[in-house]
């Protein structure tokens, strides 16, 4: 058999066989907005499911099946794991959903919303409530000090 024959067929087979996302071993908290998201993203695997058994063959394009049927797995799971958490309106200590303002002990401001793993995107101002700095800030009240990345912090508000 040729060598080109093999590829192909080990490349086909490695299309197929996609490893599953990981599922975080924490509870799976979600605020609202995440679980709109979630739903949003469960909806978009499922419409990409069917777009990828209506092209015809599915031999056609394995690696569009295998990835629509591996995000169709993850956010079913994610879905029936989200345990919705409510906003709470006026915290007095950092608590999962609220915003919490920070000083660096360099003098930088950072403010950040505390949220759920499928959620969280620091670069958009938003942590997941399992990171290091979220566990540092949780329970905390402003004034309080923490220590994050080997550094002090403090907070100086909580909304």
């Amino acid at each position: 058999m040729s060598v080109a024959f093999t590829k192909d067929e080990d490349h086909e087979a490695a299309a197929a066989n996609l490893p599953d996302r990981p599922i975080s071993p924490h509870p799976n908290l979600v605020t609202p907005q995440g679980l709109s998201q979630l739903e949003a993203a469960f909806a978009e695997a499922k419409a990409a499911y069917g777009a990828a058994q209506a092209s015809g063959s599915i031999n056609e394009d394995r690696t569009a099946m295998a990835r629509a049927t591996r995000d169709l797995r993850y956010y079913t799971a994610r879905l029936g794991s989200a345990q919705r958490i409510a906003p709470v309106s006026h915290p007095e200590t950092v608590v999962f959903g609220c915003t919490v303002t920070i000083e660096r002990d360099d003098g930088r401001t950072q403010t950040f919303r505390i949220v759920g793993e499928d959620e969280a995107d620091p670069a958009k101002g938003s942590i997941s409530y399992v990171s290091p700095l979220a566990r540092a800030l949780l329970g905390k009240s402003v004034g309080d000090e923490a220590q994050a990345a080997g550094s002090e912090i403090e907070i100086t508000s909580i909304r």
